[in-house]
């Protein structure tokens, strides 16, 4: 009945990944695999997911922040995969927009049940994007186009960056509200990799925050990833 549908499995347990995508796609489905939030968000960004297996304990950004922001973006379903003792879990998951939830570890017969059960629910073809452009990211006084990697505030100005400290807001950008790591930073704005010892990264991000934070020495806009790298927060706190 629902051949071809495009699923999206998140987790960080590559076993998980292996079962379930070989048990779903012998059943014809579409799978895709995501092991956090940043490569969720892009196979997101390339292709039309109908429903999403997301598991709750992620790295970095964990499946209840997450559902709640699919929930913003995209009309597909979402159902999250907890933990046996996870109570809590499970209705913060639910509260945050998830369908519904499959206790680890599962019986197969009744993910595929829930499956169905979700898709025939959902009664839409494929999943939505929102209709506001993506290219343009909000965050603090600042808008970012990607398109053209402008950078305006709400009174007009326009602060002068470097090509590289440009390179380092888009790749915050794309991956807006999520972390990214100093060797992600790093390949995308100077092609090569970050090692400990390398502070360039750290360099230029105090650069733009001394251009774009109110008080760069208590970033909201551009914050710091502990053991990662940073975020670009869309929805700073006061």
């Amino acid at each position: 009945m629902f051949d071809g549908k495009h699923i999206l499995v998140v987790d960080d347990d590559p076993e998980i990944l292996d079962a379930v995508g070989e048990y779903l796609e012998l059943r014809r489905f579409r799978v895709s695999f995501a092991s956090n939030g940043i490569e969720m968000k892009k196979v997101l960004n390339q292709f039309s997911v109908d429903l999403i297996l997301l598991d709750v304990g992620l790295p970095g950004t964990n499946g209840i922040a997450l559902a709640g922001w699919i929930k913003l973006n995209y009309a597909c379903g979402v159902i999250m995969l907890t933990g046996l003792g996870d109570t809590e879990d499970r209705v913060l998951g639910l509260e945050s927009g998830a369908d519904d939830y499959v206790v680890k570890p599962f019986n197969f017969r009744e993910l595929l049940a829930r499956i169905n059960s979700l898709l025939r629910r959902l009664q839409a073809p494929h999943a939505k994007k929102p209709e506001v452009s993506t290219d343009l990211i909000k965050f603090g006084n600042w808008s970012f186009d990607k398109s053209d990697r402008t950078l305006i505030s709400d009174n007009g100005g326009k602060p002068e960056l470097s090509a590289g400290e440009l390179d380092i807001l888009t790749t915050l950008a794309e991956n807006a509200d999520f972390a990214v790591s100093r060797n992600d930073i790093l390949e995308k704005s100077s092609h090569r990799k970050w090692s400990p010892l390398d502070r360039s990264i750290d360099v230029r991000i105090t650069r733009l925050r001394k251009k774009l934070e109110k008080d760069p020495r208590k970033p909201k806009l551009i914050r710091t990833a502990r053991n990662t790298g940073y975020i670009l927060c869309t929805n700073p706190s006061d």
